[in-house]
């Protein structure tokens, strides 16, 4: 490690295989909590590379623990987090109105790390319990449309570091590679991210894969369609600046989506939305989250139309009922 720290200390970067050869030290415990921290802190101090990021994602499938869902086509809604913007959780409501559309999502989430509450607080919050059982998860995507993948449990990294990072308590490179480390490996995929730079690393990346895909980065910040404001998009079609007043919106305020204080309170937001008693923003934006999902699984479908079939699904309850059928599978 003493040979990294320096190599950081002098502003050098890393090869894809220099790397994917760190990462897999760190996941199978060759450095202590000291080291891990220290390299964490370091490397966060400049940009990521697009070979850094490629050779830590490369390390991170290599040794996740592997589930076959290919029965089903997928998609997954998952950001990066790091904004700092402690939004409610938009990505996860989302992913259960897309479920209720009918569509099935692999949802990969996490203990909140910068932010009070990760999508996996809430979940775990009211009442789902984790795992990584192929067959369980199979049930919950024929039951419910949607089966949660607490990202620990499927990657020794993430377990390895997740209490030094709770510790430091700010976005690292563990971040960024959240949303690329899906066990599933679903076909579709809706990424937030929290900069442009990064943006356009990710579509780097996944101009290299088969998947259908939107990346998204709100230009005041948000790691998703925050509509407090027009928001990049990268995908298979090129780059994008979609404006809010186009989506037949007016922007609203930070206040308005801003999440609770507590785990408790986050989940209260989280469960009003379901049964459609949030405000018009919350509701707006996980709508907008959830068509935009819809629409990278649909590539030539209108925005209109998905976000009628997100506003449908969530106004008849569907989303609620994909909730209640996971948490009883």
């Amino acid at each position: 490690m003493k040979k990294i720290l320096n190599h950081l200390f002098e502003n050098k970067t890393f090869s894809k295989d220099e790397a994917q050869r760190i990462l897999t030290s760190i996941a199978l415990g060759e450095f202590n909590t000291s080291q891990i921290a220290a390299f964490i802190t370091a490397f966060g101090m400049r940009n990521i590379t697009v070979d850094e990021l490629q050779g830590f994602r490369d390390a991170m499938l290599d040794l996740c623990l592997k589930i076959d869902l290919s029965e089903f086509e997928l998609v997954d809604l998952c950001g990066t987090g790091g904004d700092g913007k402690d939004t409610f959780n938009i990505s996860t409501l989302a992913s259960f109105v897309v479920a209720g559309a009918g569509y099935k999502v692999a949802k990969h989430g996490n203990y909140g790390v910068s932010s009070g509450c990760g999508s996996s607080n809430v979940m775990e919050y009211l009442g789902y319990t984790f795992t990584n059982d192929e067959n369980a998860l199979k049930r919950s995507l024929e039951q419910a449309g949607i089966c949660f993948l607490h990202a620990p449990l499927f990657n020794p990294a993430m377990k390895t570091v997740a209490p030094i990072r709770k510790e430091l308590g700010v976005k690292t490179f563990f971040n960024m590679l959240g949303p690329m480390v899906n066990p599933a490996q679903p076909k579709n995929q809706i990424v937030g991210v929290f900069s442009l730079e990064l943006a356009r690393l990710y579509a780097y990346l996944y101009q290299q894969t088969d998947k259908n895909y939107t990346i998204i980065h709100a230009v005041d910040g948000f790691d998703e369609v925050s509509m407090t404001c027009d928001f990049k998009t990268f995908s298979k079609k090129g780059e994008a600046l979609n404006k809010i007043s186009d989506l037949g919106f007016e922007e609203i305020t930070e206040t308005e989506i801003q999440g609770g204080d507590t785990v408790e309170s986050s989940a209260k937001i989280f469960v009003d939305i379901l049964n459609g008693e949030g405000t018009d923003a919350q509701i707006n934006v996980v709508l907008c989250n959830a068509a935009l999902a819809i629409q990278t699984i649909k590539d030539n479908a209108p925005f209109a139309d998905c976000y009628y079939e997100a506003e449908e699904a969530l106004m008849q309850k569907k989303a609620l009922q994909s909730f209640k059928k996971l948490i009883a599978v």
